[in-house]
């Protein structure tokens, strides 16, 4: 069994949770002390009052969108997913944003995000001169059929 370690950087932070057993994110809640409402097309940085460790170099920690708040609301990451590489220290903040045509408003404690962990390839880079062929080639970008 892998640890997170998660230290409360404020008094009101709410601990990462699992909603349930089966869950692979962990629940992230917003540590406001007020409402904060985010109008369409507007990023605003959420802070969780929580910072992580994790186990070494060969994890990392993914923010994902909460399905029930991009759906219903629109309120979606504004980097798509966040990486919380495993050698920060510092607070995990949530950048959201709205592509919804209404505002909405985020409030205390309420959950915006989810936390993943996952494994990572560290890999040697090397630079070389050509690369081997496949059948698939330089095609990209749909060359493989419509959908």
């Amino acid at each position: 069994m892998n640890t997170l370690k998660v230290k409360k950087l404020r008094a009101n932070a709410k601990m990462i949770e699992r909603a349930t057993k089966g869950s692979a994110g962990m629940d992230l809640h917003a540590c406001i002390d007020a409402p904060v409402t985010i109008t369409p097309g507007e990023i605003k940085i959420i802070p969780t009052g929580l910072a992580i460790a994790l186990e070494n170099e060969n994890f990392v920690a993914y923010i994902y969108a909460r399905s029930g708040l991009a759906i219903k609301h629109g309120i979606t990451l504004a980097n798509c997913v966040g990486v919380v590489d495993s050698d920060y220290r510092g607070e995990v903040c949530v950048g959201l944003t709205n592509i919804s045509k209404t505002e909405y408003t985020i409030t205390p404690d309420e959950r915006i995000a989810q936390l993943v962990i996952a494994p990572v390839c560290i890999c040697d880079v090397l630079e070389v001169e050509s690369l081997d062929d496949t059948e698939r080639g330089e095609g990209g970008f749909g060359s493989t059929g419509k959908n």
